[in-house]
């Protein structure tokens, strides 16, 4: 998400973001913040032929747990028929938050359930307006992917009595499980590369680490991104380096304050930047190239969404991102949801399967094409 959020790797992945949200956002490992088997019939494109870029580093570094993972399923045909379900979107103008959107409805309709989907546009008040809508229109129960934590209570109370599940950002008190990104475990994959590289490249003398995060999704936020240091403190151990942290979460936001933040670096061209979504390292290679600097920073990212594939696969400054295949949340989501609805009990923590993305494998995960 972020995720993903403001949130959104967002997405959230995304988020998660936490998107981020990261998108992404999102992002992703904690409820805090947070019918049918595996898919076998998903597209390369979709997902990873191999997650042991994932599972390597939770191996090495057991204090960093993956408890919570499930895998992503196809839910079962006619598994929803009858039910009247709802989505509250993030903003789908946020290319993670429409992903998520797109597959939650993809599913819904291979259930056979009725998707009522409420676009929040990354505002809280929208987002109390769809659970008004939402129980006016009799909705059984519903995913929540909105973006502002502070207003979770008041949208529970407005919304149908049903069972919740919230999407990357925490949505109590009324949900029965939150489905996304597993944040500590996807800050730390991704932190734990950019410390590699800072090793490889620099023996880890680099000159300041940026975190871009959100006031916004502050659970996420928080998981996500101490799970960034835990990762590249693993490897290059100590306390961080002329350490920014910038509530940037957005890309406008996040080239404003990047920008002002490199002011504050003059001939520094080791600056390691790190981001709760896809959304906030947009932002801040954008505001590298309009200052000349674009050589100056180094990136991660979190959520792994279309509008960072070629990033990661042709800018050598664009270290690693944290996959949260936003496109498949609905795969977590919508099985999970029909579940609850039946009276079924279902886990607290329905976590997507993260996987390292870099420029090595991104055309194997997405294939990107005219890069």
């Amino acid at each position: 998400m972020s995720e993903l959020i403001d949130r959104l790797g967002r997405a959230a992945v995304a988020l998660g973001a936490c998107a981020a949200l990261v998108v992404g956002v999102a992002a992703c490992g904690s409820s805090d913040d947070d019918g049918a088997s595996s898919s076998a019939d998903t597209s390369a494109a979709a997902a990873p032929a191999d997650t042991s870029a994932s599972e390597a580093p939770a191996a090495e570094t057991p204090a960093v747990s993956r408890e919570g993972i499930v895998d992503f399923e196809v839910p079962r045909a006619g598994s929803g028929r009858g039910l009247k379900l709802g989505f509250i979107a993030l903003g789908d103008s946020v290319p993670f938050s429409k992903l998520v959107t797109d597959g939650m409805k993809r599913n819904a309709e291979a259930a056979g359930a009725e998707l009522v989907v409420c676009d929040s546009q990354l505002d809280g008040q929208k987002a109390l307006d769809c659970a008004k809508s939402f129980k006016t229109q009799g909705v059984q129960g519903y995913l929540n992917f909105q973006v502002d934590q502070k207003l979770a209570g008041a949208i529970c109370a407005a919304g149908p009595d049903g069972p919740v599940i919230a999407v990357d950002i925490v949505q109590k008190p009324c949900q029965v499980a939150f489905s996304g990104a597993a944040n500590e475990y996807a800050g730390f994959i991704a932190g734990e590369a950019m410390g590699r590289f800072a090793k490889d490249r620099w023996d880890c003398d680099y000159d300041a680490y940026v975190s871009l995060e959100s006031t916004a999704s502050p659970d996420a936020s928080a998981q996500r991104m101490g799970g960034y240091r835990k990762g590249f403190q693993s490897v290059c151990p100590g306390e961080l380096k002329n350490e920014k942290v910038l509530d940037a979460d957005r890309t406008d936001t996040a080239r404003t304050k990047m920008t002002d933040t490199l002011t504050t670096l003059p001939g520094q061209k080791k600056i390691v930047v790190v981001a709760l979504n896809d959304d906030g390292v947009l932002g801040a290679l954008a505001a590298a190239k309009t200052a000349g600097r674009e050589g100056d920073i180094y990136v991660s990212g979190q959520g792994a969404d279309p509008s960072s594939w070629c990033g990661i696969k042709t800018n050598p400054n664009w270290v690693a991102d944290t996959g949260y295949f936003p496109e498949r949340y609905g795969e977590i989501g919508i099985p999970y949801l029909i579940k609850a609805v039946k009276g079924e009990r279902i886990p607290e923590e329905l976590l997507v399967p993260h996987t390292l993305v870099t420029a090595e494998n991104v055309d194997e995960i997405y294939a990107p094409k005219d890069c």
